[in-house]
């Protein structure tokens, strides 16, 4: 007699977890999406640049070699270029960013 009754229970118990299962999976879609890029620097320039400064401008680390430092130069240049289109501002920074991380100025300022 207990055996029909289990068979129920274990129905019934199917079914709710189901149903909240469905619920789960419409919330999960309807959520708002995050982007999957990584968040850049938001702040604005300090006066006199940092090596700190010049890392996020170049998205990368602060003790990167010299080798790894012109190859992201040469990429965020790329996508920054005023004859593409880039701000002469940006471009005289991240020129600026590079020469930090090179040790070749003391962060002196821009032109602009």
């Amino acid at each position: 007699m207990a055996t029909p009754f289990l068979a129920g229970l274990a129905v019934a118990a199917a079914a709710l977890a189901g149903r909240y299962g469905i619920q789960a999976w419409q919330a999960f879609k309807a959520r708002p999406p995050q982007p999957r890029i990584r968040k850049f620097y938001e702040g604005g320039f300090q006066p006199t640049m940092t090596k700190r400064e010049a890392a996020l401008i170049l998205v990368i680390r602060e003790n990167a070699t010299p080798d790894k430092v012109k190859e992201a130069h040469r990429k965020v240049m790329v996508a920054n270029h005023p004859d593409a289109g880039g701000s002469h501002y940006l471009a005289s920074k991240i020129n600026e960013a590079k020469d930090v991380m090179l040790g070749k100025t003391k962060g002196s300022g821009s032109a602009f």
